[in-house]
């Protein structure tokens, strides 16, 4: 087991990987994300395999139900050029100010979970908590208030998320659904 004083699940996954040297890569799929695809774990790993200087990746899936995107349980992210998050958010991100113009979004949530270069994930305890971190009490904020990029590839497997105790009867019924098929 990890300590008790850990801030976050990434300190807790930190303090683990702090034992294993050999080690290049890590991946934490967060515990409130119990169905994740294998699939989308190969999609988070993928770019740091591809480009040795990304310190870290993660997901993105494109939201199909509008309710999503209000929803504070979802987290929204936005990107760069490259694919490096600009900004996760609850709030709806990018927020479309003229509803009658032209130009209409594409709200992508983040999906929980995240791989990491080692040496980054070690960095990650030591790294101050800022502002954004706790007001929109987003781990992954710390990392990008501290000048790290995330890498954030984009997955057709959605997940169910825990946030609320109504979602594990979802994720129980999705579980016994898979289970009878």
């Amino acid at each position: 087991m990890t300590r008790a004083d850990h801030v976050s699940g990434t300190d807790r996954v930190a303090e683990v990987a702090s034992a294993f040297e050999d080690v290049d890569l890590v991946v934490n799929v967060q515990g409130d994300e119990p169905l994740i695809d294998p699939g989308a774990i190969d999609a988070a790993i993928l770019p740091l395999l591809e480009e040795p200087a990304i310190p870290m990746g993660t997901l993105k899936k494109k939201i199909e139900d509008p309710r999503e995107t209000a929803d504070p349980n979802v987290v929204k992210v936005v990107l760069d050029f490259d694919g490096n998050a600009l900004y996760f958010s609850r709030a709806p991100i990018p927020w479309v100010r003229d509803r009658q113009g032209p130009v209409h979004a594409q709200h992508m949530k983040h999906l929980g979970l995240y791989a990491f270069r080692r040496a980054a994930l070690l960095d990650f305890p030591t790294l101050p908590l800022g502002d954004l971190e706790r007001i929109e009490q987003l781990e992954q904020l710390r990392w990008m208030e501290n000048g790290y990029k995330i890498r954030v590839a984009e997955t057709q497997h959605d997940s169910v998320s825990v946030d609320v105790p109504e979602d594990v009867a979802r994720v129980e019924r999705l579980l016994s659904k898979s289970r009878s098929a």
